[in-house]
């Protein structure tokens, strides 16, 4: 249910408050520290950001997901890694539970995921297994009243700091995608254990390691849905998940596009300001344009989805749109600073280098345009 409109202005201009006088601030020491610091996640939690998609009965907000996304196009105003922080528990490391847990699962996990007390992770990925997602190798072998975990899962984010990973693991024979079923793993069992983070390209304070499972007995009552179900259900996941990061997008696109308007306003060349030159405007023209239509198209997918309609389409194309656009808006923007663009303090640069992997996970751009031309044939047209 979505909340009233008093209330859902004030999460909304809270939200914003939130992003321009405590978190932007904060970019430089989280790209230095490559670390959000604890303070800082302790106010999301406070203000129940960890809980925006789970439902008030477990102690979320409960946001539909028109709601949930004008939540992230304003959290998309800062380096993304604050938004990463609480991202995982709101979409593909709570979703999975959401979708296909049981009673007794959702009341163990989800009030604790909401406040932040239990950070949550989605473990699909795997060092030869990344868009041909049903192919894992991860194994799962039922034992008795339990089934036994191996396998290695890579690039998982925030599992330097989860407690609680939905794992898809292969518990048939069946090759491809129906063999593969869905586990919630709690970090603590004996035979798990995560890799140092990797180093990367940008989105600095946002982690990424391996996950080790190495014969971790997991009782089957953690399984979520019934054997051979996990596919359908991390492809549930992600078409959320993929909506929640093209509204991140969106809003990333339109701070680089406020950050462009206001040097341009002010740096003078050949005596006038670069704005009143005519490129320029056409670079803030294509950029202001096409954050627009992504902006569009996110929210009338997201309302779609909330009538409950088939929006496995819709979701593709916004991710794809949104992830290239935003991209394209971080390139125009080092071009508009210049010089100033390529250099950290400004933190164009920055914006630019985490933008990159927008259009890696998640699904690829290229796998994103096999959905649609797939979803489209089926469709007719």
């Amino acid at each position: 249910m979505a909340l009233d409109a008093e209330t859902f202005d004030a999460l909304i201009n809270g939200v914003r408050r939130f992003v321009a006088e405590r978190l932007r601030p904060l970019e430089d020491q989280v790209e230095a520290a490559d670390a959000v610091p604890d303070e800082v996640i302790e106010d999301m939690k406070s203000m129940g950001l960890f809980g925006l998609s789970i439902a008030e009965e477990f102690g979320g907000l409960g946001l539909t997901m028109w709601e949930e996304c004008r939540v992230a196009i304003e959290m998309g105003r800062t380096t993304p890694a604050f938004r990463s922080a609480f991202g995982t528990n709101v979409g593909i490391g709570s979703q999975g539970l959401v979708i296909a847990g049981s009673a007794e699962q959702k009341a163990t996990w989800l009030p604790r995921i909401a406040s932040g007390e239990v950070i949550t992770s989605f473990a699909l990925t795997e060092p030869d297994v990344g868009s041909d997602s049903g192919s894992v190798q991860t194994r799962a072998v039922r034992d008795g009243d339990a089934y036994r975990l191996s396998g290695t899962k890579r690039f998982i984010t925030n599992a330097d700091r989860a407690q609680l990973f939905t794992v898809m693991a292969r518990t048939g024979e069946d090759v491809g995608s129906k063999g593969v079923s869905a586990f919630l793993v709690p970090r603590d069992l004996p035979g798990l254990s995560v890799g140092e983070p990797e180093r990367k390209m940008g989105q600095k304070g946002a982690k990424v390691a391996d996950v080790i499972f190495d014969d971790v007995v997991v009782p089957a009552a953690n399984r979520l849905g019934a054997e051979g179900e996990g596919f359908k259900i991390a492809m549930r996941v992600l078409d959320r998940g993929r909506l929640h990061i093209s509204a991140v997008c969106v809003g990333v696109a339109e701070r680089l596009i406020a950050d462009c308007v206001g040097y341009a306003s002010e740096r003078r060349q050949f005596g006038k300001p670069i704005a009143d030159h005519q490129l320029i405007q056409a670079m803030l023209a294509d950029s202001k344009t096409e954050s627009l239509a992504a902006r569009a198209l996110v929210l009338d997918t997201a309302t779609a989805k909330d009538r409950g309609e088939d929006v496995v389409l819709e979701s593709a194309a916004a991710k794809l749109f949104a992830t290239e656009m935003v991209g394209r808006v971080a390139d125009r923007a080092v071009q508009i600073f210049g010089g100033a663009g390529y250099i950290a303090d400004y933190g164009i640069e920055r914006l630019y280098r985490d933008v990159r992997l927008f259009r890696l996970y998640e699904g690829t751009s290229q796998i994103q345009q096999l959905i649609i031309a797939r979803e489209t044939l089926k469709r007719g047209g």
